[in-house]
């Protein structure tokens, strides 16, 4: 599977029923913002178990928030057929679901003393030209970094830094958790464009309802 991290999907598969009153829905493997927010999913499942208590409530909401944001663009996805607005609700859910998953990743940082990277850092930019699409990916990425001693690499081609330091014990854990953060914030970025479509199509054509009743009123006006 190959993701490219910045285009929006388009629904596809489903099908088409009564000549388009059902439009074509459900398929949500190919957005993008599926395929990253459950990119997210995995690496925040292998970032709990490692360095979250399993016991503490945070490993479970962490867990189920990244899960909640998959899982709502899936469903979203599945109801745009029957329910414009139950799909732009759904969405908006899934995009809460990750702003959450955010702030638990950089509470996570500021807890712990570690630093949260800014936007412009390379390693973040480095991360994204990767275009994972597994955990495992990620995880040797992740492992890439933290061999080189975690530093600002000083271009994205990944060749030698002018500082190298010897890497620290908390060193994995930032590249770990700023990592997620990346990946979070493409996931954001792809929903807020999915969610101003969603918006816009909604608008235009409104829901199953408004297309169920100029159905039948063309079909009187030709009765």
């Amino acid at each position: 599977m190959s993701v490219r991290y910045g285009q929006s999907g388009h629904h596809g598969g489903g099908r088409i029923a009564q000549e388009g009153l059902i439009p074509k829905h459900g398929g949500y493997r190919k957005l993008k913002s599926f395929q990253i927010a459950q990119l997210v999913y995995d690496v925040t499942v292998r970032f709990c178990d490692r360095f979250i208590d399993r016991r503490s409530r945070t490993h479970d909401q962490m867990v189920q928030a990244a899960r909640s944001g998959t899982q709502n663009i899936a469903e979203g996805s599945k109801a745009s057929g029957t329910s414009k607005k139950t799909e732009l609700k759904l969405t908006n859910v899934a995009r809460a679901s990750l702003e959450e998953l955010r702030l638990d990743y950089e509470d996570f940082l500021r807890q712990r003393g570690l630093p949260l990277w800014e936007r412009n850092d390379p390693r973040r930019a480095d991360l994204i030209d990767r275009r994972c699409t597994t955990a495992d990916e990620v995880a040797l990425w992740a492992r890439e970094i933290y061999e080189r001693g975690g530093q600002h690499g000083q271009n994205r081609k990944r060749g030698p830094s002018i500082e190298s330091t010897t890497p620290t014990r908390s060193a994995y854990p930032e590249i770990a958790a700023n990592a997620a953060l990346a990946l979070i914030a493409v996931a954001c970025s792809l929903l807020d464009r999915q969610l101003a479509a969603q918006s816009k199509a909604f608008e235009r054509e409104g829901g199953f309802t408004e297309r169920l009743y100029q159905r039948r009123l063309r079909a009187r006006r030709k009765r």
